[in-house]
């Protein structure tokens, strides 16, 4: 290799943190100059699959620790916005990227049959954009930017959901919940932000931490703490400010149900993680006495949501539900303030990810076929349509936590966590709400096996463009329950930083900087 191709390749590895954001972000309006319906898809998917990649070669550099700082156009932070990549977000990058990448196949066929044609072009266009607001809020290390990016999401997960409205026009009024509950999170948000820059002066999140814990006591910041950490709790769907959610799940197109489920709430998961942990500090969070009340909503989430979701009748409203539920052992996992439980928040965060994208894509393959999701009416499916079916099953498993799942690792490590701080009477509630799981999971196999098959519905198995996704995220569910390298590993690595708070990582040099 000549020494020119070297220095391009070296340029190249170096720029992979705005790369990750760059190639969806520019994607999104090439889609719409080419005007092409017949290249949108095409054009998306290779965005997504670069990013993909970028997000896999940056987690092989933090994985076992460190963290990589990418000043944008050579300005030093904290004047200049920075890029921060460790181990938290490096996971959520690659969960968010590889969603992306696995379900644009799968969206093809999908979306052909859910959205008229002259909407397509835009669909794509819009898609590109919200993956952008995605990773661009997981990866930046500037707290506005966090707001910037977190708008660039909202407003084009707002449409995506909207184009539901071609099948139901209820979508349409899912959306607008969606975008003023979504408005009213992000307008506490930046009134926190807002807090935080008049009492440090500074946007950069490490500097800021640096300046909060030198203030000590200030009644500023711990406002700016409550008004962001409930801005973000509501895009989450932290219990109870979870409203917005069923609807939108339940009335938007399929595919877009499936990425969402699978990422949105992960990423403003992780933005709740790495303020209360990263910002703020955990000395400053326990002292707010925090971690009692996410825990105590926790487990109400754990519950409820989980007896609600035994009385649906609609299956993507079931695992609407659903996701309520699991997003309240994540934030159990944060409650318990030790190392077993901010690991199982982040592994958690990626196997229900992997989880919930199978089955959302598996009832994208029943609607497919049935043209609705009610049990009733998707009756018998899983003896017409077998591998949808077994998708599902592996995927309910999955989400049961059952032992050689994704699920399984996940609320084990939940329940070491909740040994560690003597909560045996938390370990119990943590398996006690599992067999709630085991109602609803139940009640979708048994509308699916042991009933004949609807006679109105198109007995015929989903097409292998649909099938392909559908399987690489339920084999990701089999795979992630016994290879847990690269998921438990890195969770690890990634909750002992976290813990540390904004010290204890050492930077890993890149020409970037420079």
């Amino acid at each position: 290799m000549s020494s020119e191709a070297q220095h391009v390749a070296l340029s190249l590895q170096d720029h992979l943190p705005v790369l990750q954001v760059l190639i969806p972000f520019l994607a999104g309006p090439l889609i719409v100059l080419l005007g092409s319906r017949t290249l949108a898809w095409p054009v998306a998917f290779i965005a997504s699959f670069a990013a993909f990649v970028c997000s896999g070669l940056l987690l092989s550099q933090v994985m076992n620790g460190g963290f990589i700082s990418y000043h944008i156009g050579g300005w030093a932070p904290p004047l200049g916005i920075e890029y921060r990549v460790d181990a938290a977000n490096a996971l959520v990058l690659l969960l968010i990227s590889g969603i992306s990448t696995v379900v644009l196949p799968f969206a093809k066929p999908s979306v052909a049959d859910e959205i008229p044609q002259r909407h397509h072009t835009l669909f794509y266009a819009t898609f590109m954009l919200c993956l952008t607001g995605l990773l661009g809020v997981v990866i930046t290390g500037d707290a506005f930017n966090v707001f910037v990016f977190l708008e660039i999401s909202s407003l084009s997960t707002y449409v995506l959901v909207a184009k539901g409205a071609s099948k139901d026009r209820r979508a349409l009024s899912a959306a607008y919940d969606y975008l003023i509950m979504g408005t009213i999170g992000a307008t506490f948000f930046v009134i926190g932000l807002g807090l935080l820059y008049m009492a440090t002066g500074t946007l950069n999140m490490a500097d800021m931490a640096d300046r909060i814990a030198a203030l000590g006591t200030n009644r500023t910041v711990q406002a700016g703490f409550a008004f962001i950490i409930i801005g973000m709790g509501l895009k989450a769907a932290m219990f109870p400010l979870h409203h917005w959610l069923p609807n939108a799940y339940n009335y938007a197109p399929s595919a877009v149900t499936a990425f969402l489920a699978a990422t949105a709430t992960k990423a403003a998961i992780y933005v709740m993680l790495r303020f209360m942990f990263s910002v703020f500090q955990p000395d400053f969070v326990l002292d707010m006495g925090a971690t009692w009340i996410i825990g105590l909503l926790a487990v109400i989430a754990m519950f409820v949501a989980s007896f609600i979701a035994v009385f649906q009748n609609n299956f993507k409203r079931m695992l609407a539900y659903s996701s309520i539920a699991q997003i309240g052992y994540m934030l159990l996992g944060i409650s318990m303030f030790n190392l077993n439980g901010l690991t199982a928040t982040m592994v958690h965060l990626f196997n229900h990810g992997i989880t919930k994208a199978a089955l959302f894509m598996a009832v994208g393959a029943l609607v497919l076929r049935t043209g609705t999701t009610f049990y009733d009416r998707i009756a018998g499916m899983g003896r017409v349509m077998p591998f949808t079916g077994a998708a599902v099953v592996v995927g309910g498993l999955s989400l049961i936590g059952v032992p050689g799942t994704a699920g399984f690792i996940s609320k084990w490590v939940l329940v070491q966590a909740a040994f560690d701080n003597g909560w045996w009477w938390m370990a119990l509630a943590i398996m006690a709400s599992s067999l709630l799981a085991v109602i609803y999971v139940w009640r979708i196999v048994e509308a699916l096996y042991l009933h004949a098959p609807n006679p109105e519905a198109e007995h015929q198995e989903a097409p292998l463009m649909m099938l392909g996704p559908i399987w690489i995220m339920a084999g990701a569910c089999v795979w992630f329950g016994f290879d847990t390298e690269l998921t438990l590993g890195t969770a690890r690595t990634a909750a002992e930083a976290l813990l540390a708070g904004s010290a204890g990582m050492a930077e890993i040099p890149t020409a970037a900087m420079h």
